[in-house]
């Protein structure tokens, strides 16, 4: 017999800026490789349709700004218009479902894995004429990385450093790309400032090695990315602009030496803007031995939780139990969820009725196919 959990922290409504939202739980951006070509096909609607539902809030999985961004393969871009046609038909299935529906933007800079195929083979096919990933710095991703699905890519691109008189191309590509996603429908962008990606490579003193004005101090590292949220926000409204960032990790060899500091003085930057959401990733740690040693949360974000002035969302493994107690806590407003979610479209009606979940199954969160492992998990009601 199943419960109900109506009144938990997380099922309760919230009023996001112009938004109403009906709970707390919100589906995390999640890279699936299934927009063949980098366009969205209706395969791609079903999925983020089967995961809406009246008052909820999703944001779809990485969108390329242009086509140096796109580091993985069949990773949708918002960079032509054919890529807005193609966007719209997925935005109107999740709005008729009642949801509000986010896009984010993002820049692979040098984390472009060849996989199994050379370096040069994967440049000529995901690199304009066969050109070298940009970064903030010409230093090679080294450090082997283990995919979600289990698969190790450890044969990274050398990248290019910008030019300084480059850059500015760079933040016109992100102010484009955050037009065309409202153009296509989409009710806000949040930018991609994080795990190991471009902005965060500028952020990070672990890569960032520019000695011009976007390297060096912390006010430096942090230039390229609030001039893309500066571009972002004029272009769209900052009413309709969220930022998400990894503070704590080390994805992709990007960690920081003082990233407290550094986070701050972009969250201040947002504030001054009136940014409607930040996004944090919380870095999760093991407790215990070998026999029993289990993930926690070590909530770290508490100072940017007490400095940012919008809406603050939390993301990182978080389950039902811990994701009320955040609420319950004043520690963030909504939580983003993103394994669970992926395996259990109807998360929301679960954690009301503290049904039982799907396992998501890690060998396909990156596989092509249109149906296995993306839109044929069961719903509760088709398991009764």
């Amino acid at each position: 017999m199943e419960m109900e959990a109506s009144s938990t922290p997380l099922l309760t409504p919230y009023k996001m800026g112009q938004f109403d939202l009906a709970h707390r739980i919100v589906l995390a951006p999640l890279t699936r490789c299934r927009s063949y070509g980098n366009v969205p096909r209706p395969h791609n609607a079903v999925y983020y349709a089967q995961r809406a539902s009246p008052g909820a809030l999703l944001i779809a999985e990485a969108c390329a700004v242009s086509e140096t961004a796109r580091g993985y393969p069949d990773v949708p871009g918002l960079w032509n218009q054919d890529q807005v046609e193609a966007w719209r038909p997925v935005v109107e299935a999740v709005h008729a479902k009642g949801a509000v529906f986010i896009c984010q933007i993002w820049h692979t800079g040098r984390v472009s894995p060849s996989g199994r195929c050379s370096i040069q083979q994967h440049l000529e096919k995901f690199q304009p004429n066969g050109q070298a990933p940009i970064s903030s710095t010409d230093k090679q991703v080294t450090t082997p990385h283990v995919s979600h699905d289990g698969q190790v890519q450890d044969n990274f691109a050398p990248p290019r450093m910008l030019k300084t008189e480059e850059i500015p191309y760079i933040v016109d590509d992100f102010r484009i790309a955050a037009r065309n996603a409202i153009e296509a429908g989409f009710d806000g962008v949040e930018i991609h400032g994080g795990n190991g990606y471009l902005i965060d490579q500028f952020m990070k003193d672990s890569v960032n090695d520019r000695t011009d004005a976007y390297g060096g101090s912390i006010e430096n590292r942090c230039r390229f990315a609030a001039e893309i949220i500066t571009a972002v926000a004029d272009e769209i409204g900052p009413h309709r602009l969220g930022v998400r960032f990894s503070p704590f990790a080390d994805y992709m060899e990007c960690y920081d030496s003082n990233p407290v500091a550094l986070i701050l003085h972009v969250v201040g930057h947002m504030n001054d803007l009136g940014i409607l959401y930040c996004h944090m990733i919380e870095a999760r740690m093991c407790v215990g031995g070998e026999d029993g040693s289990k993930p926690v949360i070590p909530h770290r974000l508490l100072p940017f939780r007490k400095a940012f002035k919008g809406t603050f969302m939390v993301n990182g493994g978080y389950d039902r139990q811990e994701g009320d107690k955040t609420i319950a806590d004043g520690y963030a407003d909504l939580v983003a969820y993103g394994r669970l979610f992926l395996a259990n479209p109807d998360l929301p009606k679960r954690f009301r009725r503290m049904a039982c979940l799907n396992k998501y199954d890690r060998s396909t969160f990156y596989t092509s196919d249109p149906v296995v492992g993306y839109t044929d998990y069961p719903f509760l009601d088709d398991q009764n």
